[in-house]
């Protein structure tokens, strides 16, 4: 299938073309929706197939610290272990990324010495938004420059909320287009909508699909610093959205549920709601990614019950 937004060039040409479009999607049935992300959570998954999630998931994990506290010891000691997972076991998968804040990105490059792991900055004023363009690509570039491999950008929810899609969607583009480096090569873009903020199913599937139309290589349902992160339910739209979208252009889309993701049992969940919404393809760290950092504690001590019998209990990890 040819890759190409063609189909969508109308789409975008203004912000009355924009919101006709939004408002022609599917309306979201909210019951049918949660229905069918708790009957997927009820799958039980075993020995074998269990083994198999917990080293997938921990490969997905976004290792993330974005506290006022960070300090460059902090963030080396993070990147270790995203290196590193368990120092008992060398055939624990590293982590996909390491994200930290702008000031840090240096530091963890630097930590993480050539290793196979991607280090992720936020930008855009994270975690509000709250910031003029200019503020929010200075904050963009100084990631990219000092080596971020990907940027998770935070969307203006004020400007979505008061239905200024068009202003959205030009904010996504222009942060896409601060991700390229001079030599052409691009930090891959994740775009946080805060679903916990956008009120109803109807605004989170609206702005999945800006966000695609605008060129994200990722939607991502929170920043983790509101009540309400990733949920079953939320992350099942916005898979559903990016299977059609890939149905319907080509272009395959990441995604990326964060916060609130703290247990083996809770990460199966997700994995089965992208094997049986999106599909295989999707399971890989190329196109799907945990925002979190306790998960992986969790993983590490059901991996080694798996593997010894015994459960060692938290002792057993390094507390982030």
């Amino acid at each position: 299938m040819p890759t190409t937004l063609t189909a969508f060039a109308d789409v975008t040409t203004s912000d009355s073309a924009l919101r006709r479009f939004l408002y022609g999607l599917p309306g979201v049935d909210a019951v049918g929706l949660e229905a069918r992300a708790a009957a997927l959570g009820t799958r039980s998954i075993k020995t074998t197939a269990k083994a198999y999630a917990i080293d997938l998931a921990i490969s997905m994990i976004d290792l993330t610290t974005l506290e006022g506290a960070d300090t460059p010891g902090k963030v080396r000691a993070l990147s270790a272990k995203a290196v590193n997972p368990d120092p008992t076991d060398r055939t624990t998968p590293m982590t996909a990324a390491v994200c930290v804040y702008p000031d840090m990105v240096a530091t963890a490059k630097a930590a993480l010495n050539g290793a196979d792991v991607k280090v992720a900055s936020v930008a855009t004023a994270f975690p509000a938004g709250r910031a003029a363009l200019p503020v929010k690509l200075a904050d963009t570039h100084d990631a990219v420059a000092a080596g971020a491999d990907e940027i998770d950008m935070v969307i203006d929810r004020g400007a979505f909320l008061a239905g200024r899609y068009l202003e959205t969607y030009e904010l996504i583009k222009a942060i896409k287009e601060a991700c390229v480096r001079p030599d052409g090569t691009a930090a891959r873009l994740k775009v946080i909508f805060e679903t916990g903020e956008l009120s109803t199913y109807d605004n989170i599937r609206r702005a999945s699909w800006i966000g695609m139309l605008a060129g994200a290589d990722f939607i991502k349902t929170s920043t983790g610093k509101v009540g309400v992160n990733a949920t079953p339910a939320n992350t099942l739209l916005m898979l559903e959205a990016v299977r059609d979208f890939k149905a319907q252009t080509g272009i395959q889309i990441g995604v990326k549920p964060a916060g609130g993701i703290r247990t083996t049992k809770d990460a199966i969940k997700f994995l089965v709601l992208v094997n049986e919404t999106a599909g295989e393809d999707w399971l890989s760290n190329h196109w799907f990614r945990f925002g979190a950092s306790s998960l992986l504690n969790d993983l590490l001590m059901q991996r080694q019950k798996l593997s010894t019998g015994r459960y060692s209990g938290p002792d057993y990890v390094t507390v982030d």
